[in-house]
């Protein structure tokens, strides 16, 4: 792929991830936005063109003779610009904007008028700054000319204006930042909602499943959702302005530069051009190591986050050894793709401060001849170098940037990667996942096949079998030969190439795996989980833990709404007989329990069992304890090479 080819990739992956905060996102109506952007820039000239004409018009009452003393230039611009058709174009340029925003309205519902508003606040901000920063060049002339003649009284005077001229900026400054920091916000909070909403539709969260790092392109989604949002919402506003404020103070320095000196003009572009090719030559290997580095960091730091969330079972084991290995293998992995980084970007700092440097040289190099000679004045010379600096800086942006840039490229190709690959789980769903319910009172499958997602690996052939209400079926066989595969097909989780499944509706049909899934929030949302906890009193839930024989949880935590980390809190059993308490709120006709019942005692499981009999549960067990017959009427054999059969439980022998 050509370098022209990649950057063109790289501004459509841009745009995804930018427009539909700011209009809906099609392929058709990028032109549309551009237009917008456009608009937006003609009402914010407009709108300066007017405010200025006012406060020129109010200082010209007020104070006739400073205005004219120091504001001359200022006053003769506008009379200039409203003396010819210049004030009439800028005005229809104006009209234009404002019509075009009301020709889009219907688009720009749902708030996202608000962005473009704080947009536009923040662009006349950078033009105000803009506007005094090439009016304080005129001052530093006045000044130093001032200084050199030992004029007191205008010194004094220049230096008031001076002052004057910095306190108005620093505020225009610091609310720009906080709008800037505000749009942010706002367009990383909905950017992330969006995402989130997304990867939680269709199960996709599911089907790109993060924890098989070699089945899917989406490594640490946490990490992509969280801290690459918002590192994108912040550069992308943060360098899209910075262009548009250097792209300013170029139009505004340029032309006072070049009415100083062509030759230090002329130098100053070509010296740029060439240590901005230089520096993005050398720099376009950052961007493959600092996609590397943002992925390493998500691993090591995800790796600390396994060995919390498994902190007693790796005590158990006194595996402390090995997962302090497995984590310093991690860590080892950031060090080295941070020292090639570290390499590169010392390079790039030898580039970028030799150009910074060589730059404070060409303006003496270019004006020290006219000045000897008396050509120039001193003043003019303190101009030439400001507006040289200040174009400089305009110039230089992306050799000052090029690390943040390496960056935002990096996370851009990280973000939408991740946005592309949730899309195209709802556009085009795996075979292996995309599968059709046929909504039933009962639980029928037809010559099902059961398969592992993404292989040829077949677990179950041509299944039949039917789960009628009232019915207890139980699924045995050796470890691997596809017990809780076949409970995912059923629960819709996985597609079977053959056959038809048939299935009650969501909220018929629960299922309980054997490591019971402990939500983030209170023993109240524990208990009732995924329904509302508003529909359960205190004392329903109470009693619900005391059939289940968690009286000692109440003593513990008589407080419902207490929140803590369950999952480490509560042993195993606890969190299976805390499963059967949530089952019981639930009332489903259904249930699935994969080994369910696998941490309690014999005396509690058959306790549990009961329950589910007593209220006339039909349900599908998947176990290996011989007491589990009992309570089943029909035993479901795998033998793992595909084969199966199906009996009456009295007729199975678990030896």
């Amino acid at each position: 792929m050509s370098q022209l080819q990649a950057f063109r990739n790289q501004l459509i992956k841009l745009r995804r991830l930018s427009q539909p905060y700011f209009l809906p996102y099609s392929e058709t109506n990028g032109w549309l936005f551009v237009g917008l952007l456009v608009a937006l820039l003609f009402c914010v000239a407009g709108t300066v063109l007017f405010l200025i004409t006012g406060l020129m018009g109010l200082l010209s009452s007020l104070a006739p003779g400073l205005t004219t003393q120091f504001l001359g230039g200022v006053q003769g611009s506008l009379r200039t610009i409203w003396g010819n058709s210049w004030g009439v174009a800028i005005s229809g340029l104006f009209l234009a904007g404002i019509f075009c925003f009301v020709a889009a309205r219907s688009q720009l519902r749902q708030g996202r008028w608000l962005p473009w508003l704080l947009l536009g606040v923040i662009i006349l901000m950078l033009l105000s700054v803009n506007g005094i920063n090439a009016g304080i060049t005129f001052l530093v002339k006045d000044l130093t000319n001032a200084l050199i003649q030992k004029n007191q009284e205008s010194t004094s005077l220049n230096l008031w204006i001076l002052g004057i001229c910095f306190i108005v900026a620093l505020p225009i400054r610091s609310f720009q930042y906080f709008f800037t920091a505000k749009l942010s916000l706002l367009w990383r909070e909905w950017l992330s909602k969006g995402l989130i909403g997304d990867y939680m539709q269709n199960r996709a969260y599911y089907i790109l499943n993060p924890n098989e790092e070699t089945a899917t392109e989406v490594d640490n989604p946490d990490q992509r959702i969280t801290e690459d949002t918002k590192e994108f919402t912040e550069q992308t506003l943060e360098f899209s302005l910075n262009i548009f404020d250097s792209i300013l103070t170029f139009s505004l320095n340029i032309w006072i530069l070049l009415a100083i000196s062509r030759e230090l003009t002329f130098a100053l572009i070509v010296y740029a051009a060439l240590v901005s090719a230089l520096i993005i030559y050398a720099g376009r290997n950052l961007v493959r190591i600092n996609y590397d580095q943002l992925r390493l960091e998500a691993d090591f730091r995800y790796g600390l986050v396994h060995v919390r969330n498994n902190a007693e079972s790796i005590a158990f084991y006194s595996g402390e050894a090995q997962e302090g290995k497995e984590v310093g293998r991690r860590l080892g992995s950031v060090v080295r793709n941070y020292n090639l980084l570290i390499i590169w970007e010392t390079l790039l700092k030898v580039l970028q401060r030799s150009g910074i440097y060589g730059g404070i040289f060409i303006p003496y190099l270019i004006l020290a001849t006219p000045i000897l000679s008396g050509q120039m004045d001193y003043g003019s010379f303190s101009q030439a170098n400001l507006s040289y600096n200040l174009l400089e800086g305009s110039l230089f942006f992306i050799i000052y940037k090029i690390r943040e840039l390496t960056r935002f490229s990096a996370s851009i190709g990280r973000l939408e990667g991740f946005q592309s690959n949730v899309a195209d789980v709802h556009l085009e769903k795996s075979e292996d996942y995309s599968t059709t319910i046929q909504p039933s009172n009962s639980i029928i499958l037809r010559n099902v096949t059961v398969r592992t997602p993404r292989t040829e690996n077949v677990l179950v052939s041509d299944l039949n079998l039917s789960v009628q209400a009232n019915q207890r079926l139980l699924v045995v066989g050796p470890s691997g030969c596809g017990k809780t595969s076949l409970l995912r097909v059923i629960s819709g989780l996985w597609a079977s190439p053959t056959g038809q499944v048939s299935s009650p509706l969501n909220g018929e049909l629960l299922f309980i795996p054997q490591k019971p899934y402990m939500t983030l929030g209170s023993l109240r949302e524990q208990l009732c989980y995924p329904l509302d906890n508003a529909r359960f009193s205190d004392d329903h839930l109470q009693a619900v833990l005391e059939e289940v024989q968690l009286p000692k949880m109440l003593e513990r935590y008589p407080d419902l709404d207490v929140k803590q980390d369950w999952q480490r809190l509560l042993s195993l059993g606890e969190q299976q007989r805390l499963a059967f308490a949530r089952l019981l709120l639930n009332s489903p006709k259904y249930v699935v329990l994969d080994e369910a019942t696998s941490a309690v005692d014999v005396a509690t499981e058959r306790h549990l069992y009961k329950l589910l009999s007593q209220r006339e549960l039909a349900f599908i067990s998947v176990g290996h304890r011989p007491t589990l017959i009992s309570f089943h009427d029909t035993v479901l054999e795998l033998f793992g090479d595909g084969g199966w059969r199906l009996i009456p439980s009295a007729s199975y022998d678990f030896e």
